[in-house]
């Protein structure tokens, strides 16, 4: 009997060392974050391409549900950002300095955060000089359509304006697909970062209400320029492909477990934080809050989408 339960005892300490190979907390969540990151704003931008037939025009693209999304979206984006990703990134640059034994009189981690902030913002300006001259009248615009801009109804004395067809549509698709690429790379990141399941959960559910409206708007676009949907769907592709691809790379910079690695993954966290400022603070909000149209039910959504992520923090999923 002994020997039996030495045996069973030396059966289980050989048996341990592989079952501490754990997964890190989280994968899971974040494989199933993957897929639907690339899922289902790919099923959304393709849409468009199976509704219409003929290129849609201005109206369509500024549809009000979209709009109300989009403000839904934003009240997550802005809970997200303040009360979870904030929080969290300041914690952990915090604790790598420490574990480097670094001392500032800078304010170091703010000023990486104003980096993410502006990165996404010298990305999209510079894509929006790199239009021909005559559409310097739109220079001011958001990269996707928006409510922001003919939602007021025309009156009866005056013609509606007509959109005219952008020449070199495929070049100012390129950059625009680039410039939302690179972004949507930043916002993987954000979600890759995060350590815990619920923290995972919370950054997907407000990727997801983001994406599928931008793909969406997006695949509109590109239709309003007269690209050809096969063109159409490539872009779509790879737009929805880079989130996905910051998620693994966040996955693969938070396993890293040495100082460095910890201030490496606290630089990224900032400057994903500062990107979803940016799409809260000048994407959403002000494209859709500076409209005259549903302003109510904007506001209220935007409420419910910072009420939302409150709940899921407050009954810490």
């Amino acid at each position: 009997m002994a020997a039996g339960g030495s045996g069973a005892g030396a059966a289980e300490l050989a048996w341990s060392p592989g079952a501490a190979a754990r997964p890190p907390p989280g994968l899971e969540a974040k494989l199933g974050s993957l897929v639907l990151l690339l899922l289902l704003p790919l099923a959304c931008g393709l849409a468009p391409l199976c509704c219409f037939r003929q290129p849609p025009g201005a109206a369509a693209a500024r549809s009000p549900v979209l709009s109300l999304v989009s403000c839904f979206a934003g009240g997550v984006f802005l809970g997200t950002c303040l009360l979870d990703l904030l929080p969290d990134y300041l914690a952990s640059i915090s604790a790598a300095l420490e574990g480097l034994r670094v001392t500032l009189q800078f304010p170091l981690p703010e000023f990486i955060l104003a980096m993410g902030f502006f990165l996404v913002l010298v990305l999209e300006q510079v894509a929006m000089v790199q239009q021909e001259p005559s559409a310097a009248a739109e220079e001011t615009r958001a990269l996707l359509p928006t409510t922001a801009s003919i939602q007021t109804p025309p009156s009866s004395s005056s013609p509606s304006p007509r959109v005219p067809a952008v020449p070199g549509g495929a070049m100012r698709a390129g950059l625009l697909v680039l410039a939302l690429a690179l972004h949507a790379v930043l916002e993987g990141l954000a979600l890759g970062l995060q350590e815990g399941e619920g923290a995972v959960l919370r950054v997907c559910l407000a990727l997801l209400l983001h994406k599928c409206a931008v793909a969406f708007s997006l695949a509109l676009k590109l239709l309003g320029g007269r690209l050809r949907p096969p063109a159409v769907a490539a872009c779509l592709l790879l737009f929805a492909m880079m989130s996905p691809l910051g998620v693994g790379l966040g996955t693969v910079v938070a396993a890293g477990a040495g100082p460095r690695q910890r201030l490496c993954r606290g630089v990224l966290e900032g400057l994903a934080a500062g990107t979803f400022l940016y799409i809260t603070f000048l994407e959403i909000l002000p494209q859709e809050l500076g409209v005259a149209q549903h302003r109510v039910p904007k506001v209220l959504l935007l409420l419910a989408g910072f009420a939302l992520v409150t709940g899921i923090l407050f009954i810490k999923i």
